[in-house]
């Protein structure tokens, strides 16, 4: 079996894989920034008949990564399999978006999985193998949508270096997937109503902002439990033949099919509105 170490737990995909690879027989070690969060998690595994190990571990911080991987190793020995599941859903206008919100999105979504990676493959080389999993998104797949900007820009940029990434590992026996899942009812739903709290009303983009997030939260609550993402992360980590890209959700490969249809961001956009607003809303 397997010692299979993850981020981002408390809530969401991080919580379901958890349970998932548990449920395998695999040795979980399930991180999150606040341990007292893990509530939800000590239930579904309670319900599930699964044990699983929390341990803290913020992936913004080199200390706290640090200090979790080391842990692991020295306890387990190994790591196998690490899922950067980690991230935030931050969205606005480029203009008038918060620096701060913005470079939080690039630290968590794209230096998090970099991090984590940089501290599990010495070990991963060392063994001669192991998978690392790096949850995305099919907004990497597609032209960013108004307000998505720095989101997609780091869901691209994780998509790219996870391609590089595969390249470099492979001799050593190490092998990397990237995840791309569709909508899903994630704790993502409560960021856009934490959002729209905090929209700017005199901006200048607030009606397509306002128009975005109201979108979003729907296609999240749409999208269901996100256990079929679970599911396609440990798929994935069986399957040697995996391919790198794997899409998750008939919503994302119809995005991602409109998109090899319609093949210019021009005539995407109209096509997408046209997909969303089947009548014209």
């Amino acid at each position: 079996m397997s010692v299979v170490l993850i981020t981002g737990c408390s809530t969401g995909i991080g919580l379901r894989t958890a349970i998932a690879f548990a449920g395998n027989g695999d040795t979980v070690v399930a991180t999150m920034r606040n341990t007292a969060k893990a509530d939800a998690l000590h239930k579904a595994a309670a319900e599930a008949g699964v044990q699983v190990e929390v341990v803290a571990l913020d992936v913004t911080s080199v200390e706290s990564a640090s200090a979790a991987v080391a842990d692991v190793l020295h306890r387990h020995g190994r790591i196998d399999v690490l899922v950067n599941n980690a991230g935030v859903g931050l969205t606005g206008p480029v203009e008038d978006f918060p620096e701060d919100q913005a470079r939080t999105t690039m630290e968590t979504n794209f230096w998090g999985p970099v991090r984590m990676a940089r501290l599990v493959l010495p070990a991963m080389r060392t063994q001669g193998s192991g998978v690392v999993v790096n949850v995305s998104s099919v907004t990497a797949r597609l032209p960013a949508f108004p307000t998505y900007g720095f989101y997609a820009a780091s869901k691209h940029a994780i998509g790219a270096l996870s391609e590089s990434l595969a390249a470099e590992v492979a001799p050593f026996g190490v092998r990397v997937v990237c995840i791309e899942p569709g909508y899903y009812d994630t704790a993502l739903t409560e960021t856009v109503d934490l959002l729209r709290g905090q929209l700017d009303l005199t901006s200048p983009y607030i009606d397509v902002a306002q128009a975005v997030m109201v979108l979003t939260k729907t296609l999240l609550e749409g999208g269901g439990d996100p256990s079929p993402v679970a599911d396609a992360i440990v798929a994935a980590v069986a399957d040697p033949a995996s391919p790198l890209h794997v899409l998750v959700g008939a919503d994302a490969e119809g995005f991602v099919e409109l998109w090899r249809q319609t093949g210019t961001f021009e005539s995407f956009v109209p096509a997408a509105n046209a997909l969303l607003f089947p009548d014209g809303a």
